[in-house]
């Protein structure tokens, strides 16, 4: 094997794929990263065994190869070199890699890539196509809502259904949802719908980056696995077995009181409480007051022995005068993820779940489970 590369690209390149070596190896080749030549291109590859990752970049091949290389090892070593042309070399009797650019140079011991798992392609199964900006979007605004425990599994994914043109991404913890829903470059033919883990789309998210290009997304006739094709990227991930709750059931059909507010002043006054809110077990009261059609919504904390803050904004209310608190980061999660410029925040009881939706779109909406407080 001898190829050479830009060490900037290399730099990257292994950036991306370092995301999938293993941390806490069963397997020690896990925590290498597999080089292959391919054509004019050198292909970078690691796997966790949950989630694997391919990343090519151009190169020039004198000498088609390949071997894996201890991953940090290689990645702080490419990170230290300067600018430049890095020549990887291979000797042809022994597993010893020899790296050089500029007056720097490095022999590393390899593993044979025949000892590295095998990393899976997919070439059948249900292919779609997501635009790249929109499905950045929908994995930020729903990810941050799946649970990071591993006590039920099925939360720590993201139901993904496939129906028609669209997919609806949902995610819950116990006590949230969040439901977002976009469009496809072209429909499926049948419904389909599996559970991706939330931490393989949030890894996607990365990648994603500034790309234009569509996502493209294959799930296998076994629906055991998931192919992400991104421009010069392909992720692989397993998918999480198990039936998702019914969420449907969990948003409320009707609304007693609903005020809708601006997007910054909601999450101004709910920054400025949950300051007091961490000494007060994390709890914001909010106070919907409507008065002639427009109205107000209070938003306020308290701690014992510390002291409280009030907060009001104004607001649109329909309905009648009610009270509700939540936990205050679950609420500056979802404040955080929307774009739009008013919100709306619906409530039946002060002891049922409040929806969160942005004003002017029906593609997103967010369900939390609200807090006991004496008022």
């Amino acid at each position: 094997m001898k190829v050479s590369c830009s060490q900037e690209d290399l730099g990257k390149g292994l950036a991306v794929v370092g995301r999938a070596v293993a941390t806490r190896a069963v397997i020690p080749i896990t925590s290498n990263v597999l080089l292959t030549t391919e054509g004019s291109q050198l292909k970078l590859a690691a796997t966790n065994l949950e989630v694997a990752i391919s990343c090519w970049i151009a190169a020039t091949v004198e000498q088609e190869g390949t071997i894996t290389i201890p991953a940090r090892l290689l990645t702080d070593f490419v990170n230290s070199l300067p600018s430049g042309q890095i020549e990887i070399t291979l000797s042809p009797r022994s597993r010893n890699v020899e790296l050089k650019c500029a007056r720097y140079e490095a022999r590393i011991s390899g593993q044979d890539a025949a000892d590295f798992p095998p990393i899976p392609r997919l070439s059948e199964g249900t292919t779609v196509r997501v635009k790249a900006d929109e499905l950045r979007l929908a994995i930020n605004q729903v990810v941050f809502a799946a649970a990071s425990e591993e006590s039920r599994p099925v939360l720590t994914g993201v139901n993904t259904e496939f129906d028609g043109g669209e997919v609806t991404l949902a995610a819950a913890d116990g006590f949230r949802l969040a439901v977002r829903k976009l469009s496809l470059d072209s429909p499926v033919s049948e419904k389909l719908a599996v559970i991706i883990p939330a931490r393989s789309l949030a890894e996607l998210n990365r990648l994603i980056g500034d790309q234009v290009e569509p996502v493209e997304l294959t799930i296998n006739p076994k629906k055991s696995q998931v192919m992400l094709r991104l421009r010069n990227v392909e992720m692989m991930s397993q998918l999480v077995q198990g039936t998702f709750p019914n969420y449907a059931q969990l948003i409320p059909s009707k609304f007693a009181t609903r005020a809708v507010v601006k997007l910054a002043d909601f999450l101004r006054a709910t920054k400025s409480a949950s300051v007091f809110a961490r000494d007060g077990s994390g709890i914001v009261r909010l106070q919907i007051m409507p008065k002639d059609g427009k109205g107000k919504v209070a938003v306020s904390a308290r701690a014992e022995e510390i002291g409280d803050n009030l907060g009001e904004i104004d607001a649109s209310v329909d309905g009648e005068e009610t009270k509700i608190a939540f936990n205050s980061k679950y609420l500056m999660d979802v404040l955080g993820v929307l774009t739009e410029d008013e919100v709306a925040l619906e409530t039946t009881t002060s002891s049922s779940p409040g929806v969160i939706r942005p004003v002017g779109k029906d593609d997103y909406l967010h369900v939390v489970m609200p807090m006991f407080v004496q008022w």
